[in-house]
């Protein structure tokens, strides 16, 4: 039988290669300390999930604000946790960038306990009547969301997804089983624990939250296995995980993406929404899949743009790989090298940009279908007609105009927290919130009804 590993937790892109076990899988095997706890969890998070699909909107907000306040309670001691986190990945080189993505502090943990709170004012998911219709035999025939059952999450580096996936999970009726790797790995600890408890104090099964963090990379491979009690898996984080988590696992899995997102301003765009879009998109937050890592610049309208606006990357600290053409109009103050083709592919997570001046839309649209990753593209630009153009014949999670690749996200576009961001084009496609963790049913009622 062969296994394919799980790429280490530093969030290192590239996954280590798959290499053969010793056994066949005609041999018998005694199975494994992380595979007996990861199917236990999976059986206690299925009995979970059963009470979660017959809970009452009213029981889940309940819940979800119960989940709020019982974090902010517990901020300290959360934070304190965090703080090792931090400091460990620190010392072993973590890039600034996921630093701040691993990072939490009070504010931090006011705001996801907030967004539990967000969720509990939508509307519940589970039970709404997607289509339906009476037909000319007297059959009624309706399709209805329900959950899917027990979610599986394989992150790296990020407890705010901790807290995300458990409130979606909950919202939709859902169990779910959380591996968030060994870099918030005390973070997740205590979360998860908050959490758990604070479920079982509103009388539902604190097994709804589990994480299996605890048995590392070997219970990641065991989470991928467990077809028939997990019944979807999430990957979200760097290109290796996400590959290895889409090539190995049995358990069907939404594809999430990495974020090589690119702004291109049109000839005509306004300079000033142009750059606040830019600096925005890029520097707000670095280490997120929504930043911009790809500037594409109308010949048109370099010259205006350009200067002005390589100089306030520059202020921000922005370093520029950019082509001959934008070398041209960087000043003494912009950190600037020649680009490559590993550039324009590259999702830097980090203070680096790729610059190219392109003499039309044209190139623009080919430059982005050549290297996208097919999360968020935008646009610059007073054109309908380049509105028109880039917002079809670009294939994308999202597409902007006029507004920072920021927006995609969950929260910003009105879904509440989000539990990832899908780039694949079956069930789900951008951002993931409620109605994303359910799947459907056929409910056919007739009155004794037998087919002729």
């Amino acid at each position: 039988m062969s296994v394919q590993s799980l790429p280490t937790d530093s969030t290192d892109a590239d996954a280590r290669s798959a290499a053969p076990d010793d056994q066949t899988d005609a041999e018998p095997q005694t199975p494994s300390p992380a595979r007996i706890a990861v199917v236990d969890a999976a059986q206690r998070a299925k009995a979970a999930a059963r009470v979660l699909a017959g809970a009452t909107r009213g029981t889940k907000d309940e819940a979800l604000h119960a989940l709020a306040d019982a974090l902010v309670a517990a901020q300290a001691e959360v934070v304190a946790a965090n703080a090792e986190d931090v400091e460990r990945e620190r010392a072993g080189g973590m890039s600034p960038g996921l630093l701040d993505r691993l990072r939490l502090d009070e504010a931090r943990v006011v705001a996801i306990a907030d967004a539990l709170r967000d969720l509990a004012a939508l509307p519940d998911p589970v039970g709404e009547v997607v289509r339906g219709s009476t037909l000319p035999n007297g059959l009624t025939v309706r399709q209805v969301r329900v959950p899917m059952g027990v979610v599986g999450m394989i992150y790296e580096a990020r407890p705010n997804v901790t807290v995300d996936a458990a409130g979606l999970a909950l919202k939709s009726g859902n169990a779910v089983i959380l591996r968030g790797g060994s870099a918030a790995a005390r973070s997740n600890e205590v979360i998860v624990r908050v959490l758990s408890r604070a479920l079982e104090r509103v009388g539902l099964p604190g097994d709804a939250i589990q994480s299996i963090d605890a048995h590392g990379r070997e219970g990641a491979r065991e989470l991928m296995r467990a077809r028939g009690l997990v019944d979807v898996l999430v990957p979200r984080g760097g290109a290796g995980l996400i590959r290895t988590v889409v090539t190995s696992s049995t358990v069907p899995v939404i594809e999430t993406g990495v974020g090589n997102c690119h702004l291109f301003v049109d000839a005509g765009a306004d300079v000033a929404k142009a750059t606040a879009i830019l600096l925005n998109s890029k520097t707000q937050r670095v280490g997120v899949c929504n930043a911009l890592e790809t500037l594409l610049v109308h010949e048109a309208i370099a010259a205006d743009f350009l200067p002005g606006a390589l100089s306030a990357l520059a202020a921000a600290g922005v370093r520029i790989h950019g082509d001959a053409a934008t070398g041209a109009l960087a000043g003494d103050d912009v950190d600037f090298q020649p680009a490559t083709d590993a550039d324009w592919a590259t999702e830097y997570l980090s203070l680096d940009l790729a610059v190219r001046v392109v003499p039309d839309l044209d190139t623009a649209i080919e430059h982005i279908r050549t290297w996208t990753s097919g999360h968020t593209e935008a646009i610059c630009t007073p054109d309908v007609t380049s509105v028109q153009r880039f917002t079809t014949e670009l294939d994308s999670a999202a597409i902007m105009v006029n507004a920072s690749t920021r927006f995609t996200d969950g929260g910003q576009l009105g879904l509440g927290a989000e539990i990832g961001i899908s780039t694949q084009k079956l069930h789900a496609r951008g951002p993931m919130g409620l109605a994303e963790l359910t799947t459907t049913t056929w409910i056919v009622q007739g009155d004794g009804h037998v087919r002729p």
